[in-house]
């Protein structure tokens, strides 16, 4: 019998969803590696009111590799529109409260990708928190990931970008790296999608030690800010 190749993909965002939702479909082990900085919407909410981690990213990608009913797979995808929980995904919340059961946020994800009946792992790229930093070339700084993500005209000044704290690597996403035969970077936002799983220390050094081929899938649109030829 011939062994399933091992895809390791690093992302966030409806760029991972889409990503996954079609290798799901093939005969591969799936690890999908997936950005801990949102703090934007309901997901920024649920990490200010009750202090959990950002479950916004990982919801996407349970659903995306789920196997269970359209039903439960719509439920965890479910945006409540009116009231106070107006804003907020039910999978969001059902995330964050398990993380308060459970006692910790791979706990909480583990036991959501058992309901949700996924193929593969999915594994937050750390399990402490942080925010994402951005530095302008007037040393001005963007603090958090949702006003980086909306802005439109500073970002052509970026200097650098930095996790405040720094934090350390998610301890499973070694070695599934290291027995990754591909690795896939998913086409996102360049700067709160994608570049804020390399500031996680570990991510980039696990992938230079990899014999894995790393494939990069480049976004189909551009953006103010983030790509060099607009903001000249």
């Amino acid at each position: 019998m011939e062994n399933k190749q091992k895809i390791v993909t690093i992302g966030g965002g409806a760029g991972s969803f889409m990503v996954l939702s079609g290798l799901k479909n093939l005969p591969v082990k799936l690890s999908a590696i997936v950005n801990m900085v949102d703090d934007g919407g309901s997901t920024g909410i649920l990490r200010d009111e009750m202090g959990v981690l950002p479950p916004g990213d990982v919801r996407q990608c349970l659903i995306a590799l789920s196997h269970s009913s359209q039903t439960l797979r719509e439920l965890f995808g479910y945006r409540y529109a009116d009231g106070r929980l107006g804003g907020h995904s039910f999978g969001n919340i059902f995330l964050s409260t398990l993380e308060k059961v459970t006692g910790g946020f791979d706990s909480a994800v583990t036991e959501a990708g058992k309901i949700l009946r996924i193929r593969g792992y999915v594994l937050p790229v750390t399990l402490k928190k942080t925010r994402l930093v951005a530095v302008l070339k007037n040393d001005k700084e963007v603090f958090g990931e949702g006003k980086i993500y909306c802005n439109k005209s500073d970002l052509c000044d970026l200097k650098k970008l930095y996790l405040k704290p720094q934090v350390s690597l998610n301890p499973k996403i070694i070695p599934a790296i290291k027995d990754a035969d591909k690795i896939v970077i998913n086409p996102g936002d360049l700067y709160t999608s994608l570049i804020p799983n390399f500031l996680v220390k570990g991510l980039a050094q696990a992938i230079a030690k990899s014999k894995a081929k790393v494939i990069y899938v480049v976004n189909l649109m551009t953006k103010p800010g983030q790509n060099r030829w607009i903001c000249s």
